[in-house]
């Protein structure tokens, strides 16, 4: 399998691209910022693909597909949102190449072949959506539309690492019209609580809910919801965001409708989403030195049988033994691979599963047999025992489940150790550089003293937690009345 990882203490960062590399997740690209999921990597996106988009039918939402190009003008429509996302925009402007006189066998882009209106391939889809919303909605009775479509698209970062940040990324974005401020509001908020729910119940990974500070909302909303989880290393993720985009898309492209007393009015308006990210907040959350630690409900395999054997004659009389219990593992919805290639060794193979975050590692050699045993590891504790064959699917089961308590325990206790509170700046900063994680800390509210401690420290607010309680304090960097506290972190 080749050298080992880089260790998290010795280089967090290399630690993480060697195991997004090694485990078969992803690599990149010949286009520059751009990667191939392999596999295996993509695997584990279908599984989170599948579970959120059950979620997303459970409350009503469905499956559309809009244009991948969006016209300038329909771009700048909204100028929050334009402006926004204007610095990571590609934009197409010519349809077509041809033979360059100059060069023979190379193309060049042909000068006629210029469009008429230049297209923005999507940073997001709330230009293209709202402009079509104007022929879907004339009254009350059109409303709610609760859209959801799976796309990629296009943001052209500067600096990208695999999954965290690449220009084109692969996400889910849902778009929904309300005929009440509320409603929408409350569309806002319950995908909020469906994105965490999701995250905490399947990935295993704690999140703190909120609000975004004005600074830090996605461009063109009056609100933003969030999820943000925290990494092994002390850093902030955001996992999720959902959006109150009041009448600010509406307005934008003249969508109105009949309210039910016959007033025309603008609609009201939500998008929220979640992206390849959430594969970066999975490997950084439970992962260690020896590779990936999957939780067992979004594992493409959830238990390996790895036969110790000499010879075909072994190999025959394991696989008799190996066969049934697949087949009863298999009915049971549990995922297995009986890995029995005779091109590497077991003790590699042992590596390999570890390295791949497999939950559940069963080996069985020529005693096992004997004994009617089987040699049971699980992956987060790498703690490994002799099981009677007649309680190994039982004992499988058992695993499964606690290995998807355990690893979610783990990293809320590593959470719970890694929120400070802190009354000053001089505090605030020694927190920041000598333990990370998550600072709870009073702000005035201003955008400027926000600003401030990010070009002093690069800490940003996180999120203004929604369980945060009263308290009165003062601000730890201006010393101005704060009414309650909100967590800054560095962040991804």
């Amino acid at each position: 399998m080749g050298k080992k990882l880089t260790k998290r203490e010795e280089d967090y960062s290399k630690w993480y691209n060697e195991l997004v590399v090694k485990a078969d997740l992803a690599e990149n690209s010949g286009v520059r910022g751009c990667m191939v999921i392999k596999p295996y990597g993509f695997a584990i996106w279908e599984k989170m693909q599948a579970e959120l988009d059950r979620m997303f039918k459970e409350t009503g939402h469905e499956n559309a597909y809009f244009p991948l190009f969006v016209p300038k003008s329909l771009f700048e429509a909204e100028e929050k949102n334009a402006e926004g996302f204007a610095k990571e925009c590609a934009v197409v402007t010519h349809y077509r190449l041809k033979n360059d006189p100059d060069n023979s066998g190379k193309l060049m882009v042909d000068p006629e072949a210029k469009l008429e209106e230049e297209l923005v391939v999507r940073p997001t889809s709330e230009a293209i959506i709202w402009n079509t919303y104007k022929n879907w909605i004339q009254s009350y009775r059109d409303l709610p539309i609760l859209i959801n479509q799976w796309a990629n698209v296009v943001r052209w970062e500067m600096r990208t690492r695999l999954f965290l940040r690449t220009a084109e990324f692969l996400w889910q974005e849902g778009h929904t019209a309300h005929a009440t401020k509320n409603e929408a509001l409350e569309e806002a908020e319950q995908m909020m609580h469906v994105y965490a729910e999701f995250v905490e119940n399947f990935m295993a990974v704690p999140v703190i809910k909120g609000l975004k500070s004005e600074s830090e909302r996605f461009a063109g909303a009056e609100e933003t919801y969030c999820i943000e989880a925290l990494m092994q290393d002390g850093k902030a993720l955001q996992a999720g965001t959902s959006h109150f985009l009041g009448q600010n898309f509406a307005k934008a492209f003249d969508v109105k409708f009949a309210n039910k007393e016959g007033k025309q009015d603008y609609v009201w308006a939500t998008s929220w989403g979640v992206s390849t990210r959430l594969m970066g907040a999975l490997i950084m959350t439970h992962s260690d030195d020896n590779g990936l630690v999957l939780p067992p409900k979004l594992a493409p395999i959830e238990v390996v049988i790895v036969p110790i054997y000499k010879g075909e004659e072994q190999l025959d009389l394991i696989s008799e033994k190996v066969n049934p219990l697949v087949k009863e593992l298999r009915s049971k919805g549990i995922s297995v691979k009986f890995d029995n290639r005779d091109t590497h060794k077991p003790g590699w193979k042992f590596n390999e599963y570890e390295l791949k975050g497999v939950p559940v590692r069963l080996a069985i050699g020529q005693r096992d047999v004997e004994n009617g045993t089987f040699e049971v590891a699980r992956r987060d504790t790498l703690e490994k025992e002799t099981v009677p064959a007649s309680e190994v699917v039982n004992k499988i089961e058992f695993l499964l489940d606690d290995i998807q308590k355990n690893i979610h325990k783990k990293a809320i206790d590593y959470r719970a150790s890694h929120i400070t509170e802190v009354d000053n700046f001089d505090e605030f900063k020694e927190v920041l550089e000598t333990k990370g994680g998550f600072i709870s800390a009073h702000w005035d509210g201003t955008i400027e003293t926000e600003d401030t401690i990010k070009e002093l420290t690069k800490a940003t607010i996180r999120c203004i937690p929604i369980d945060a309680k009263k308290e009165e304090g003062v601000c730890v960097y201006s010393g101005k009345p704060s009414g309650k506290r909100v967590l800054f972190a560095k962040a991804y």
